[in-house]
């Protein structure tokens, strides 16, 4: 027996702000996540697949376009002509439609409750699928301990939509412990929410499979679902297949040494090379390292963006969403060099261990935040309610300020 795992379609979910980055891939970015369920199904069909496992979020908040839902549904009818059943729960994104709640899915489509724990049993096949569905969007209760008991002389699969006792940028919904889930003596339990590939457990197997299609720059690397082999009643393997077709990456390129701009750009040019050609890559590019070139990567911050743009546009599908600079200058002058910048230093340096002092500071520079350019507004990034952002803030000036010294030493 073979199963599909996938969560988390998140199908035309908004790309808010991509219209404001220069040469942006908009549509095929707007569209990259029904692209990424036409993959599943063409998977699953070349697969053979027995069954598909779809634990929850397949939309992406209240979504009003009735046309989302209905290519969904051609999709789910698809696998029905190919003799694939799909067992589906609701997850806390499909709660907040009503939609979700009046659309008629095709009849291969099992439907979880989501009062009670339900139960889908297929004997021909030897499968027994345990799940519910969230009935509201915040669920805060332990679904799984009111799971029934494996049904005996079947393969028995938790469907669960959880972040488990928590994962980083996730809010903690149906709460519960592997613990839990382990004792309930279910062979596999197919969850969904986190939108990172994870395998929690081998025995049993508790696998987050992900989400199928990387939505913005946080959601980086490769994505798809986990397809499941099975053999009298055991799992005998466990893989992760891309469905993805546009991907999200965060490239840290180390410049160390790089004694221009043109020279920190030829290096950031042989790792976008490196990237594989067979689908769309949408990049953020780090530079790190010490290197001379620091205070000129920072004062021509938008020659380096333009220039590194450019080699991205010759290399095909490939866009750089943004581009940081991190680096810091090859050494720290003295204490007492160069009079007033050496004083700025210090106190960069002061502010930096001072949260206080800096959300006291950017308070009373907020008519400037207010004057930003609409563009670079939209853009975000701009947080100093955030103490990590004020900490790297200072960590930059400091550096700037470091270089500006060094600098006005050489002259």
């Amino acid at each position: 027996m073979k199963l599909l795992h996938a969560a988390d379609l998140h199908i035309d979910s908004p790309l808010r702000g991509l219209a404001s980055y220069e040469g942006a891939p908009a549509q095929e970015l707007r569209t990259a996540s029904r692209r990424a369920l036409e993959n599943l199904v063409e998977l699953a069909r070349a697969e053979d697949v027995d069954a598909v496992l779809l634990a929850g979020d397949i939309y992406d908040g209240d979504w009003l376009d009735y046309q989302t839902g209905l290519f969904f549904a051609r999709q789910m009818s698809a696998l029905g002509k190919a003799g694939i059943d799909v067992y589906l729960i609701s997850g806390n994104h499909d709660a907040q439609s009503s939609i979700t709640r009046r659309l008629r899915l095709p009849g291969n489509v099992r439907v979880f409750d989501t009062a009670q724990p339900q139960t889908f049993r297929d004997e021909r096949l030897g499968l027994a699928v345990h799940g519910q569905g969230f009935a509201r969007r915040e669920v805060k209760d332990n679904l799984a301990v009111r799971y029934p008991a494996p049904l005996s002389g079947l393969f028995n699969v938790g469907l669960l939509h959880t972040a488990l006792t928590g994962r980083e940028g996730h809010e903690e919904y149906a709460p519960c412990k592997v613990g839990e889930l382990q004792a309930k003596g279910y062979q596999y339990w197919a969850l969904g929410h986190v939108h990172t590939r994870e395998v929690v457990c081998e025995d049993p197997w508790i696998v987050f499979p992900g989400n199928i299609q990387g939505r913005h720059a946080r959601e980086t690397g490769p994505k798809g679902c986990t397809l499941v082999t099975v053999d009298d009643l055991q799992v005998t393997g466990v893989e992760h297949r891309d469905l993805d077709v546009a991907r999200w990456e965060h490239l840290r390129v180390d410049v160390t040494g790089a004694e221009d701009l043109d020279e920190a750009a030829t290096l950031v040019a042989k790792r976008l090379r490196d990237l594989p050609a067979e689908r769309l890559h949408a990049v953020r590019v780090s530079l790190t390292g010490r290197t001379p070139a620091h205070l000129e990567l920072n004062r021509e911050r938008e020659r380096l963006v333009n220039q590194i743009r450019l080699i991205a546009t010759d290399l095909g599908a490939l866009w750089v969403e943004k581009v940081r600079v991190e680096t810091r200058p090859p050494d720290t002058p003295g204490e007492g060099t160069a009079g007033l910048l050496a004083d700025l230093q210090r106190t960069a340096r002061e502010l930096r261990l001072d949260h206080g002092r800096l959300h006291d500071l950017v308070a009373r520079s907020e008519l400037l935040r207010k004057g930003l350019p609409a563009d670079v507004a939209e853009r975000g990034g701009i947080d100093p309610g955030d103490p990590q952002w004020l900490t790297r803030i200072a960590e930059e000036a400091m550096d700037l300020l470091a270089a500006m010294v060094a600098e006005s030493r050489e002259t």
